[in-house]
């Protein structure tokens, strides 16, 4: 019996909310468990409906998407959340990166890209639609303070998820000097949180094997 991937559907327009819901659910290996209307909704329901991939909506009354993702992510860090939003600026998809999400959707996207960013998400990858791609470039923070090649290395070991103290035993340096690099890496790449390293790592292909769907 295959395994079906679990959807949640939160935005605060119905009709899209619903129309996204009957594209999906044309699709045997999805599972839509709910359409939520705002972010409190998300956060307070998560765990009760269970969901692999959350479609989140950028601008929602209550708790907005950026608020949503942090949230969730702080309960159920395995939840892959895909950003759904009409604004293509830089600045916003990145920001949502920053936050957590695992990918960005612009809502006048093609049906079958909407499955594709879910598959690829559930593969551990980072989805980019084309649009916010295109958007994103600008604003990827070429020409900030180049990372040294130790702190790549560390970039590296952090966006595989590894601890500061089994970063440590892998390269056989004291813990405070890998927590050192790491407030170095965060400083020159202007990312706070570590799902940030690990958005960045995949988006720069210092993941092997990640990228940006195909």
């Amino acid at each position: 019996m295959t395994v079906k991937t679990r959807v949640l559907i939160v935005d605060d327009h119905p009709m899209v909310a619903e129309g996204i819901r009957a594209i999906l659910e044309t699709y045997d290996d999805l599972l839509v468990v709910g359409t939520l209307s705002n972010g409190r909704e998300a956060i307070d329901q998560v765990e009760a409906l269970d969901p692999d991939v959350i479609l989140l909506d950028l601008n929602m009354p209550q708790v907005n998407g950026l608020a949503a993702t942090e949230m969730i992510l702080e309960r159920r860090p395995d939840t892959r959340i895909l950003i759904l939003s009409m604004h293509d600026s830089g600045e916003y998809i990145a920001t949502a990166l920053n936050h957590g999400a695992m990918g960005y959707l612009l809502k006048d996207v093609p049906t079958e890209e909407v499955k594709r960013a879910i598959d690829t998400v559930m593969a551990g990858s980072l989805y980019m639609c084309t649009g916010a791609t295109a958007s994103l470039r600008p604003s990827l923070g070429y020409g900030r303070e180049a990372l040294t090649s130790r702190e790549q290395t560390i970039l590296l070991e952090l966006a595989q998820g590894r601890s500061n103290k089994e970063v440590a035993v892998a390269l056989d340096i004291s813990v405070r000097t890998v927590e050192t690099h790491r407030k170095n890496i965060k400083r020159k790449l202007g990312i706070s949180s570590t799902a940030g390293l690990t958005r960045y790592a995949m988006e720069h292909g210092v993941l092997q094997g990640t990228g940006t769907g195909r």
